[in-house]
């Protein structure tokens, strides 16, 4: 299997498949609804809070490996949500597959692309800014359980 498959695979458990942490994102957030995810405990940020940032950080993401230089904003993507409805639920959901889709497609389509390419003024590679959504993913996913 070659590195670029490897990658696609971590990425398909992790989000609705079988990962090694026995859990994965859809899973996780299939059942909840909206009034759920926006509810905050003490100060901590809501899960509808944490899937936002979860999914502007995939859009960050496929920016950078697109060689766009982009930049995080002061508040790291946390906002406060104004719309707690299921529909608005439904469609922030909807967008974090969308991402999910975009990034496993940019992966497949590109097969020959440089993984070890320093794309970033930092001088982070696309490996590494791909293996960093996986751990941003795992991280906030901890979170939300």
């Amino acid at each position: 299997m070659e590195e670029t498959e490897r990658i696609i695979k971590m990425l398909a458990d992790h989000y609705n498949g079988s990962p090694w942490i026995d859990v994965n994102i859809i899973d996780s957030l299939r059942d909840l609804k909206a009034v759920q995810a926006s509810q905050k405990i003490n100060s901590l940020n809501s899960i509808w809070q944490i899937v936002q940032h979860m999914v502007s950080w995939r859009e960050t993401l496929l920016k950078r490996i697109n060689n766009e230089v982009t930049s995080s904003p002061d508040n790291n993507f946390i906002v406060e949500i104004d719309d707690i409805s299921e529909k608005a639920w439904t469609q922030l959901l909807k967008s974090l597959e969308d991402r999910q889709k975009t990034i496993i497609s940019y992966l497949s389509n590109n097969a020959a692309i440089n993984l070890d390419e320093k794309i970033m003024p930092a001088g982070h590679s696309r490996y590494e800014l791909i293996q960093a959504i996986l751990q941003h993913d795992c991280y906030h996913l901890g979170q939300v359980i």
